[in-house]
């Protein structure tokens, strides 16, 4: 009973850091505002792009 009682602690106090890591692990969006100047956002792709000058 007392094993159970650790396990089940133990568990319980690793699961905010378990979360933590796995968010800490994604990948950051690229937005519009990280592209670089002269470029565009293209929401179609999602990556900036250099526009085709007309």
């Amino acid at each position: 009973m007392k094993l159970k009682i650790a396990v089940t602690a133990l568990v319980i106090s690793m699961s905010p850091a378990i979360a933590s890591a796995m968010c800490s692990s994604m990948k950051p969006q690229q937005t519009a505002s990280s592209c670089a100047e002269g470029q565009v956002w293209d929401s179609e792709s999602a990556t900036c792009i250099t526009p085709l000058s007309s």
